[in-house]
């Protein structure tokens, strides 16, 4: 038996299928099905650690990325991307023969296209999953002859064939669904008991503009909070020396804890930490929802068809975030919404409460069992 995962490109593509992946391999060994192989197409590892230790053998597949809201840059980005896109789509062609796995799981972004068009060339069966209220391009163009399709958001179903369609939830990794302790997260990052702590995720690559908003308010943030603040590698150093400067000699100085990136562990222990989580309002949210915490959410505002909004004034419906727009980020405001959240622990428990009730667990599950499923039927 052989499986294809197909995606990537951001964390957002790349964890759920880590979290199918674990699952497969959970389903795998316990049924004791012998002679599975698992496949990674993209166009970068992303992970080659999680690759490794999920049995997923990684196969380079040229994408290109077409740009919504390019600048001239993009413009010319978006030209060479489509002779990227054509090389692509020919190399996974040749390699999706010489492969020729059971079932393809597509996670939907650029990176996936070119192994979802090969396995339609080829008629093997193929899954898809859309974490988005409002489908990417490639899962909706996908979503015609895929065998079987699962959503995050229930919303999203109507974009499908009925007959096909299915809201499993987001797949979460394991190693993260829950939150660590408080006592071990605070002591893990030498923070102190007494005091609220503020997460910042700006995704796995970093937001500038959260990144920068935060900077600007990061004197009045440290007098009352302790800050975790993911940055992005690419944007690390900038910001943190940034934050050396602003800071100077403030006697809080070491309630500031800027990292590069938080892999699984201090993520789960960051989490455990937090009082409250500043975000981008892609997937990240839905692990925000398994952890119950209230979050403020900032939305990008030029996501393909305006998803990232969606996503995160739906989420707001659901009575788990406040939602900042783009347009109205500030020092000012973001450090005033955090109060406001904080200043009360009814409201901080309503949210949390919400939170919670919005997280739909067993969501790798499901789409694991349906991937052996379809790949067994194949097989025959």
């Amino acid at each position: 038996m052989k499986i294809a995962f197909a995606g990537g490109g951001t964390g957002g593509h790349f964890y759920p299928i880590i979290a199918v992946a674990e699952k497969v391999n959970q389903l795998i060994d316990r049924e004791n099905i012998i002679g599975v192989k698992l496949y990674y197409f993209s166009n970068d590892p992303f992970d080659r650690e999680l690759l490794f230790e999920n049995r997923l053998i990684y196969t380079e597949i040229m994408a290109g990325k077409i740009r919504t809201h390019p600048g001239l840059g993009g413009v010319l980005s978006n030209f060479l991307d489509i002779f990227k896109t054509l090389f692509g789509m020919v190399n996974a062609i040749f390699k999706m023969f010489s492969i020729y796995p059971d079932v393809v799981f597509g996670k939907g972004g650029f990176a996936s296209f070119p192994a979802i068009f090969a396995a339609r060339l080829f008629g093997i069966p193929v899954l898809i999953h859309e974490s988005d209220s409002a489908p990417g391009r490639v899962n909706k163009w996908a979503g015609r002859f895929a065998k079987r399709v699962a959503v995050s958001w229930k919303d999203a179903a109507e974009y499908f064939p009925k007959e096909k369609v299915a809201w499993t939830g987001h797949p979460t990794r394991m190693e993260i669904e829950q939150a660590a302790e408080r006592d071990e997260a605070l002591k893990y990052f030498k923070l102190e008991k007494d005091l609220p702590t503020i997460l910042v995720l700006g995704g796995s690559q970093g937001a500038e503009l959260i990144n920068n908003t935060v900077l600007d308010c990061l004197p009045r943030l440290v007098k009352k909070y302790q800050v975790i603040h993911q940055t992005g590698i690419r944007n690390f150093k900038i910001v943190s020396g940034q934050a050396d400067v602003i800071l100077g000699k403030e006697e809080n100085k070491i309630r500031y804890v800027p990292t590069a990136y938080l892999n699984s562990l201090e993520l789960k222990m960051a989490a455990g930490a937090a009082k409250i989580i500043v975000s981008r309002a892609g997937s990240t949210l839905f692990e925000i929802a398994s952890w119950g915490i209230p979050s403020i959410l900032i939305p990008f505002a030029h996501s393909n068809a305006d998803h990232a909004k969606k996503n995160a004034f739906n989420y707001a419906h659901a009575g788990a975030c406040a939602v900042i727009e783009e347009a109205n980020m500030t020092g000012n405001i973001l450090a005033s919404e955090i109060d406001r959240i904080l200043a009360e622990s009814g409201n901080w428990q309503k949210m949390a409460a919400a939170a919670k009730a919005f997280h739909k667990p067993g969501a790798a599950e499901k789409i694991a069992r349906v991937l052996i499923d379809m790949a067994l039927e194949h097989e025959k």
